[in-house]
């Protein structure tokens, strides 16, 4: 059995779901589609109640969200829906910082994740805990490149090299007030492409502990055959 993991400050998940997830051209927000048979945003949130270092878990949907409820029951523990979320993933998610103010402490940290990365695991969350818990700019789980990558710019097709470029994953986690002040001063929010890009404005730089393909983002309808086949994997396992 594994030991749990000493560590002086919580740590909470926080979800933003309040996108509409268009390029799924769907009937339904796509954290709504079923994986599996489950609802995307069910096995989302299960992955953190299913860790024993996450004290609590929030998520962030639209005022009006007429879903969230035949997902998550009102009267569930360890988890608590928000309806607050805003009109940018950014919006939602400095909303929902702001809502749990009287909840969380400034140290306490705080693991931002994608609510269509139904991929995450408890062992990926242990990783990136263990792996960038005491960095003070936070880390993040992400991929290294491993393709040859190409590039359009200018005026003719050209090679980059690949070595020390990753691909960004969630979550993402920093200390409350790091991410809370990172987002609230981000001079451009369009340059905001993930929570990461706002703190590494401030001039930290958080840490990449690697995780895996496995935790990918559901943003095409073939995507999720993908997330279903690591999904029947695990099971197997």
């Amino acid at each position: 059995m594994t030991e749990p993991l000493q560590t002086t400050r919580r740590c909470v998940a926080l979800i933003p779901a309040a996108g509409v997830g268009a390029r799924m051209a769907a009937g339904s927000p796509k954290q709504y589609l079923p994986i599996a048979g489950q609802p995307m945003l069910r096995l989302t949130a299960d992955a953190f109640l299913a860790s024993p270092l996450i004290s609590h878990t929030y998520i962030v949907v639209s005022e009006g969200d007429g879903y969230i409820d035949g997902v998550i029951s009102p009267s569930e523990t360890g988890v608590t829906v928000l309806r607050c979320g805003g009109p940018t993933r950014m919006d939602s998610i400095l909303n929902g910082l702001r809502a749990v103010r009287e909840q969380v402490a400034d140290t306490d940290l705080v693991l931002v994740h994608d609510a269509a990365r139904p991929g995450l695991t408890p062992a990926l969350i242990r990783k990136l805990i263990e792996g960038a818990g005491d960095a003070p700019g936070g880390g993040l789980l992400a991929l290294p490149v491993v393709d040859t990558v190409k590039s359009t710019r200018g005026s003719a097709l050209a090679t980059v090299p690949r070595d020390g470029l990753w691909l960004a994953q969630t979550p993402q986690m920093f200390n409350y007030a790091l991410l809370l002040r990172a987002l609230s001063e981000a001079p451009d929010p369009l340059a905001v492409t993930d929570d990461a890009s706002a703190v590494e404005m401030l001039g930290y730089s958080p840490l990449l502990i690697e995780g895996h393909p496995r935790n990918l983002k559901v943003t095409l309808p073939s995507d999720i055959r993908i997330a279903e086949m690591y999904m029947a994997q695990t099971e197997q396992e």
